[in-house]
């Protein structure tokens, strides 16, 4: 094949940035020509492909670009436009074999896509960089490494800093495919040229083996892709107002149901390619039942004209693209472009053959492109406003109002999205006009570049310096935790803590948890709960036994501070909803694997929580940080003046005094009077009230935070004008936490006082200062009577918070909120502590308040030694004992196989019964949680497992029953040789079915049940008699065609969607494998059946044991089936059933609770067995 000829058109474009600075010509712009200019070939071949036979046979042409492709070391896909979903469809199949970061323009296809998960996390199947552009304002990004091998897909591309980059790469090759003949190279850096369509070249290259391997190039590309995101995220959503970069965020929220999406050229087009939200929630789609299948999402198609240029009728393209493509089009245009082409609105009133559209004008009164090139740096505004902006005075909504169509104008963020929901449901067309101003739009613009330009810089600079892979393929792990210990200890205090109402106690205790990654390597954390927290030391042991379990050999990939990387960790590797896991024991962990990485450093410490040393924003600035002293104001008013002159004395110039535990404020106000007649104004004094006050008496008095209500907050900073401080209002957010903090955002709240152990972490503790940054409010890290292993970590993440405060204020040119005295002051309240050595908090000799160094602390931690007398015991690992027992059962005998925890002389024994294709394994990690409250047993079900049947006859095999009966009496007998006394059944799904049998039918044996998931049976028979015919078609297609085969089929039913969209399916199903007897399985199958097990509802009404009934939130036939047996058991019970019948619903979960929340479930349990034991 031979290159287009013809005539040759030159493009003599116009000089940049358009004004009047001449630019000397440079050698530059012949790079990447070298290997053309000595040989005599043309610089672009011009290849065509034929498509793989049947044989794999491969022409030459395609054999060259297989090599190229094999041999890459750090390959890019480029996805440009895209138009249909068969080619979307081939492009992610070759992303996916091809393993390489795939960059994917706004009109691909793919940038917006409809993810079909509930928590997403780093999909590590397609690298997907959605914000390469963004990534690129990083100099230290554009110039770390360049892809050796460029492969192009589609058409033109948007951005033109990713061309312009693309550019200066020069990469050996650019194969660029398309299915026309026509040069399509601005750049001029394409090596092959290729003439086919994206199906075809997709099916060749994928018949071809490549070794899919990770590498450094692209996990760090992955890092940075979702630091910046998360940047971009915060951006759009800390900003209160409604700006042009959070529509271009959240537009593709509405592209659910038919709807698609139509891009006006210029800014708008510009926008969503930029700070575009790579992934839309698709998780709620009811027909998502094979999700766990490859890829997990859908692509979305998006529409635009010519690019990013020209304006002209582009309102009347989407209408063509509306009739065209017969779906919901939401039409997204700039107001030059909208008022270019307003003949189109007559169009819009015809109405025919369509269906409604959604157009949304971004109306900024001018063209605002122009603000964001370079010429709006070296023009005047007069010049500007004259020939560039094309500024104007028109009416939108009169223009609609003259053609009949319906107008809405949005000014806020909660307007925007009720607009766009309404325009769902509303089946008219509509403008819906979005106003905003050039100067704001620019401004904003301008943060966010320098913003996400830091972050790119910050977490390269940190990967680059970090302890990952000495191997470049073993991708971003910094290896597997082999250890995990925690240490309860327990220190006596020089006073009471001021948090507790009624504390007398002298003494503090906690975990000290301890992580090991290799042989020498080691990370210490914290988690001591105490009054403020909702979790007690019972609440977190239970946790942190069944975490370390989940931790022991988890790979460890943790980019710190990274909003969502630790969550993330949480759920893929341990497999746990975060939100399940209590603030302390998150923060704790987190702490642990922090001080760990920062043991395989060798910078300092606090590069752990900045990125680098080399990001610094002041490199003068000191590592110190400021301390608060704390006095509590109990006694007489001398006394507590006595306490202040103490710590002036020691070198505190600002102290924290707790008030509001006086008769009435007055009291509070004399105390602090007598501070000042005494030690006069040469200190700061925080007066914390904790919100115990009514508004009146705070009005009365006037301190930290001293109202509930945060009305009442924002009444008493406008009526009194004094400055307010938030704490435990802090503590109570939970979830997405930015949407709930811009209620605070009024100016006489000056700042957050933050405790990582309350609200979650370091990850959530960082993301609460940064808005607070950002909204000009001070942020306190505050401590919660830690030891010194919180305090130093706490130390090192205050200079954190404090050099991002003066990153903020260099980016946004604002002074700093002034000089942050941290809340740090309870190590004045240990005794003793965990460790012999001292942590270094003392007073400069220059002054200037009682500071700790962030280098000292790091060094406090590195050369921990914990002090064993302060120890009182030790947990790593609970090794759980396996053995068998042959019971005798009719016509045969089985050897079942128990697991067992905790102590064999604990009168309370919990029975644990497993699903069916379950076994004893699935209950172990909870077996090792509830092991210090009770003696735990799990059995793997006959049919299951290692259990053995031993047949009585074997001619009359087929008379062995495994029905819930048998199954249930056959348990009975196992009861008796384990205790002499009652059990506690925990019994999941089949096993529930089981346990609700015993309880109803041998309660002299059983105390109590928990059923999970479970059900008392079929009511009518023909139910029953369709049931119970599917189940034996299930156990034949069982024997018959393997396990393997069955697995498919059993999970993708509908009950298992939720478990499906778990990260440890795909592990789950393999423990499923390991069966000793298919046939035996298949028996249970049929026997146990719910058609041909005897209905129990009518026996509920008999009811003497104790329930505890559980099912997931996202199981809605079993949530109603357990609010049926509750409504049956109290129906007959009356007052009585109150202590019989408890009902749980586990948030996060559908059918398999205990493997998809099992945390919660943890909780329910153990306090369930408390109330039975009680009574």
């Amino acid at each position: 094949m031979q290159a287009p000829q013809g005539p040759v058109h030159i493009n003599c474009a116009f000089r940049e940035p358009l004004d009047y600075g001449n630019q000397d010509w440079s050698i530059d712009c012949l790079k990447g020509l070298d290997k053309w200019f000595i040989n005599r070939e043309p610089y672009t071949r011009y290849l065509g492909m034929k498509m793989v036979s049947a044989l794999g046979d491969y022409s030459c042409s395609v054999m060259e670009v297989l090599e190229i492709v094999k041999n890459a070391k750090q390959g890019l896909l480029l996805v440009g436009a895209i138009h249909t979903e068969d080619d979307i469809w081939a492009t992610t199949l070759l992303a996916r074999h091809l393993s390489w970061p795939i960059a994917a323009d706004v009109l691909s296809g793919l940038r917006m896509r409809k993810v079909q998960k509930s928590f997403l996390g780093l999909d590590k199947s397609i690298f997907f960089i959605d914000h390469i552009d963004q990534i690129l304002l990083s100099e230290s990004v554009k110039s770390w490494k360049t892809p050796d091998v460029i492969v192009q897909i589609g058409s033109r591309i948007t951005s033109k800093r990713v061309g312009t980059y693309l550019e200066s790469c020069s990469p050996s090759s650019y194969i660029l495919i398309d299915a026309h003949p026509c040069r399509h190279d601005p750049s001029h850096v394409v090596t092959h040229r290729i003439q086919a369509t994206i199906a075809e070249f997709a099916a060749s290259l994928c018949q071809c083996n490549f070794q899919r391997k990770t590498s450094r190039w692209s996990d760090i590309l992955m890092v940075l892709n979702s630091a910046v995101s998360q940047e971009i995220m915060f951006q759009v959503h800390s900003e209160c107002s409604l700006t042009e970069p959070y529509v271009a965020h959240v537009i593709g929220e509405a592209l659910y149901g038919d709807a698609t999406m139509f891009l006006g050229n210029s800014m708008v087009i510009r926008d969503l390619d930029m700070f575009g939200k790579g992934w839309i929630d698709h998780s709620t789609n009811a027909n998502n039942a094979m999700t766990h299948h490859f890829p997990g999402f859908l692509g979305a198609p998006v529409a635009g004209n010519r690019g990013a240029s020209g304006i002209d009728g582009l309102l009347s393209t989407a209408i063509g693209f509306a009739i065209g493509s017969n779906k919901h089009v939401f039409c997204v245009i700039g107001d030059i472009s909208f008022l270019h082409d307003t003949n189109g609105l007559s169009l819009l009133n015809q109405r025919a053959q369509r269906k409604p559209m959604t157009v949304i004008v971004i109306n900024n009164h001018g063209g605002a492109i122009f603000s964001l090139l370079p010429i709006a740096k070296t023009a005047s505004p007069q010049i500007l406003e004259k020939f560039f902006y094309t500024l104007h005075d028109v009416s939108i909504s009169k223009l609609c109002a003259a053609h009949r169509i319906k107008h809405v104008l949005v000014q806020t963020k909660t307007e925007l999205h009720d607009a766009l929901v309404k325009s769902h449901v509303g089946h008219v067309d509509c403008v819906v006009e979005v106003e905003n101003h050039i100067v704001d739009n620019a401004n904003f613009h301008r943060i966010i570049s320098m913003f996400t330009d830091h972050t790119a810089t910050m977490h390269l600079a940190y990967l680059l310096g970090g302890p990952y892979c000495k191997d470049e393929l073993d991708g971003l792990s910094v290896g597997r935790i082999h250890a995990a210990e925690y240490m309860f200890y327990r220190i006596q205090l020089a006073a009471p803590r001021t948090s507790g109402v009624s504390e007398s106690s002298f003494f503090h205790e906690g975990f000290i948890l301890k992580l090991c990654v290799g042989d020498s390597i080691v990370g210490f954390g914290e988690v001591a709960p105490i009054e403020i927290h909702e979790e007690d030391l019972l609440d977190v042991e239970e946790q942190l036994r069944f975490l370390f379990h989940r931790m022991k050999d988890a790979e460890l990939d943790v980019v710190p501070l990274l909003r969502g990387s630790f969550s993330n960790w949480i759920w893929t590797s341990l497999g746990i909803p975060p939100s399940s896991v209590f603030p302390s024991v998150k923060c704790g962990i987190e702490m642990a694997i922090l001080n760990m990485l920062a043991s395989q450093r060798t910078d300092r410490s606090y590069g752990i929580f900045t990125g680098s040393n080399v990001v610094e924003c002041n490199q003068s600035s000191t590592s110190s940080i400021q301390i608060c002293g704390l006095v509590d104001s109990c006694g007489t008013p001398m006394d507590v003046t006595f306490a202040v002159v103490k710590l002036v004395a020691e070198g505190f110039t600002t102290i924290k005094l707790k008030v509001g535990r006086r008769e009435s404020p007055a009291e509070d106000a004399a105390v602090i009077k007598k501070i000042r007649d005494i030690v006069g104004y040469k200190i700061n004094i925080r007066a914390d009230a904790n919100r115990k006050w009514t508004y009146e008496q705070a009005i009365d008095f006037g301190s930290r935070e001293p109202v509930d209500s945060v009305n009442d907050i924002i009444k008493f900073c406008e009526n009194s004008g004094l400055p307010v401080a938030l704490d435990e209002t802090i503590d109570n957010l939970t979830g997405d936490v930015i949407p709930k903090l811009h209620q605070f955002s009024h100016p006489g709240i000056v700042a957050l006082v933050i405790k990582p152990s309350v609200v979650g972490g370091f990850e959530t503790a960082a993301y609460i200062a940064k808005w607070a940054h950002m909204h000009d409010k001070m942020a306190v890290i505050s401590s919660a009577y830690e030891s010194s292993v919180g305090l130093a970590t706490y130390i090192q993440f205050a200079h954190y918070v404090d050099r991002q405060n003066a990153v903020i204020s260099r980016i946004k040119n604002k002074g700093s909120c002034g000089n942050v005295v941290h809340g740090l002051g309870t190590y004045q309240w240990l005794r003793e502590d965990v460790s012999e050595q001292k942590l270094n908090i003392h007073a400069p000799t220059l002054g200037g308040g009682i500071r700790a160094s962030a280098e000292d602390a790091h060094g406090y931690l590195q050369d921990l030694i914990i002090n064993d007398k302060k120890i009182d015991r030790t947990y790593s690992e609970e090794k759980l004992t396996s053995y068998f027992i042959q019971v005798d059962g009719d016509n045969f005998s089985c050897q079942v196989k128990l697991q067992e925890g905790g102590d064999c002389t604990n009168e309370k024994v919990v029975l644990f019964l497993h699903g069916f294709l379950g076994t004893s394994e699935d209950w172990v990690p909870m077996m090792k949680a509830l092991s210090p409250s009770a003696r735990v047993i799990a059995v793997d079900l006959p049919g299951h497992g290692e259990s053995i049947i031993l047949q009585h006859d074997v001619e009359n095999s087929n008379q062995i029953s495994f029905s819930v009966q048998s199954i249930a009496d056959l348990l009975l007998k196992l009861i008796r040789n384990i205790t002499d006394g009652e059990v506690v059944v925990v019994g999941y799904s089949m096993g529930a079915r089981i346990a609700l049998h015993m309880a109803l039918n041998q309660n002299h044996k059983i105390s109590g049940a928990v059923i999970i998931s479970g059900s008392p049976g079929l009511r009518d028979e023909a139910s029953k008699r369709c049931r119970s015919a599917i189940d034996r078609s299930r156990a034949h297609f069982l024997s018959s065609c393997g396990l393997e085969n069955f697995l498919e089929t059993w999970y993708s039913a509908k009950m298992w969607a939720s478990l499906r969209e778990h990260p440890k399916f795909d592990s789950l199903v393999r423990t499923r494998m390991k069966h000793n007897n298919v046939k035996a399985l298949s028996k249970v199958l049929g026997d146990s059946s719910i058609g041909t097990q005897k209905s129990l509802w009518e026996d509920l009404k008999h009811l003497k044991s104790p329930l505890l009934i559980v099912a997931g939130e996202k199981d809605p036939k079993f949530k109603e089936i357990s609010r049926q047996m509750c409504r049956e058991i109290r129906k007959y019970k009356d007052r009585e059933s109150d202590g019989l019948c408890e009902m749980i619903i586990v948030p996060d979960s559908g059918h398999a609770v205990h493997v998809e929340n099992p945390l919660p479930l943890v909780r329910a349990i153990r306090k369930f067995l408390v109330e039975i034991y009680q009574t």
